[in-house]
């Protein structure tokens, strides 16, 4: 198994990339959707991206913070409030609604069986690691797929920029984008679906 490329390795490769490809950055890069499936904070993901270096944290901080930002990323998609999310994972996870609520907003860190459930409960896939790993190695798992993708992609003069390859780090959008666009998918656009979930599906299973 080859070993992960750090960070700075992985930017290298992607700028490389989209050199060559004639892509299009923002596509790729894109620091406020980054920030969200991260749960870091913007600001860190530009800096990251421009060759930065995240601000020191300890642990516990990361865990309190990227859980905060999860459950205000939640509340804000589902029109929730903070006391509906704190009751509901009372009821999935056993613990009291008051504990729920101060861990959701940041203000207590939460057990390692709590941490758990969370991963559990907002489905996340990379497990307790989403909360944990430094900024960086957060930033690197998710734009390690569209490393894996863009390399086994073939190459287009005109460059990738259908709305396929523009979501080629999440999961979710590259099958709802198979499920939606199966029916009209000339032959070469199959060969590049192929790619992009087995491209997914190493990672996936390399992690595992």
């Amino acid at each position: 198994m080859d070993p992960v490329p750090p960070l700075p390795v992985t930017l290298e490769r992607l700028e490389a990339l989209i050199q060559e490809r004639g892509l299009k950055r923002s596509e790729l890069f894109n620091p406020k959707e980054l920030a969200g499936r991260t749960a870091l904070p913007e600001a860190v993901v530009r800096s990251l991206l421009e060759g930065g270096e995240a601000p020191d944290d300890a642990v516990n901080d990361r865990v309190r913070t990227r859980i905060k930002a999860l459950a205000d990323t939640y509340l804000t998609q589902t029109g929730k409030r903070m006391s509906d999310l704190a009751v509901s994972i009372s009821q999935q996870l056993g613990v009291s609604a008051f504990w729920a609520r101060q861990v959701c907003s940041g203000e207590k860190v939460p057990s390692i069986e709590l941490l758990h459930g969370l991963v559990g409960y907002f489905g996340i896939r990379s497990g307790e690691a989403f909360f944990t790993a430094p900024a960086s190695e957060a930033l690197n798992r998710e734009l390690l797929p569209v490393l894996a993708v863009l390399q086994s992609a073939p190459d287009s003069p005109e460059g990738v920029t259908d709305p396929l390859f523009a979501a080629l780090s999440r999961y979710d959008d590259v099958r709802g984008i198979a499920l939606r666009r199966a029916h009209d998918l000339p032959p070469e656009r199959w060969n590049v679906l192929t790619a992009t979930l087995n491209a997914l599906l190493e990672l996936d299973d390399e992690e595992h």
